[in-house]
């Protein structure tokens, strides 16, 4: 602001984390000029995912989330956070990254290991993979298929990334071979938006709409920072104006 002179204050805002008006309550507390939700969005009927992924959504607790490997940034070891309960990414992910750190290329993995990436993971050998993987770069990008051809490194590490790049759209396309490696984007506000639904009209996926979600996170925030703010003055407000119970929003 003082370098470059805007005209209007620069909005700074929250995101991560915001499953529960307690968490709205706590950003806006701490000065945020909006937030943004991310989880809590994917189990709403507007979501392009998969009926069985939000069904597993909507049974997560906050600590059935993990961090697992990136697929666009593989190589460099970026983490992505997901849903564990009911599918396998995350430990089949790291065990990817694992053999990608410690081995040069795939004829170096030992055999054993070889057969349960092929049988468990990638569904077909090494072979059929580098080949539909190597169609697909050659319609995108050649130079990553050139860059292969050289460093058996770096093939080894595109065939690991189709398989975490695609791991997200069969969670999307409902696919049934695949529920085990269903990659779904989830933090633990997930849980905590899921605990504070529980029992009310924003429990059933079908009121999960995004703006009911949305207005009650919001109303809810409200409710708790005045609630807050009136006690701080010394009004003694029952505990019971703190639990703010879902309720359907025009």
């Amino acid at each position: 602001m003082e370098k470059h002179h805007y005209q209007r204050p620069l909005r700074v805002g929250s995101a991560g984390g915001l499953g529960s008006p307690n968490a709205i309550a706590a950003a806006f507390t701490l000065g945020s000029a909006y937030v943004l939700t991310g989880s809590v969005n994917q189990c709403t009927i507007e979501s392009e995912l998969g009926s069985f992924g939000k069904k597993l959504l909507m049974q997560a607790k906050n600590s059935d989330v993990a961090m697992a490997p990136a697929a666009d940034m593989f190589e460099l070891g970026a983490g992505v956070q997901v849903l564990t309960r009911g599918t396998m990414f995350a430990p089949r992910a790291r065990k990817l990254r694992m053999l990608f750190l410690r081995y040069s290329n795939w004829q170096a993995i030992p055999k054993k290991e070889q057969i349960k990436i092929e049988r468990d993971i990638l569904r077909e050998s090494f072979a059929q993979a580098w080949a539909s993987t190597k169609a697909w770069w050659l319609k995108r990008d050649k130079n990553e298929v050139l860059r292969a051809k050289k460093d058996p490194k770096h093939r080894m590490a595109l065939v690991f990334r189709a398989y975490l790049g695609q791991a997200s759209h069969w969670a999307i396309k409902n696919d049934p071979q695949r529920r085990a490696d269903y990659q779904i984007w989830c933090g633990p506000a997930m849980g905590a938006f899921n605990h504070w639904v529980k029992d009310s009209f924003l429990e059933p996926l079908e009121n999960r709409t995004v703006v009911q979600i949305a207005k009650n996170l919001m109303e809810g925030a409200a409710v708790l920072q005045r609630a807050q703010q009136l006690r701080s003055l010394g009004v003694d407000v029952p505990n019971q104006a703190f639990n703010f119970r879902p309720r359907k929003l025009i």
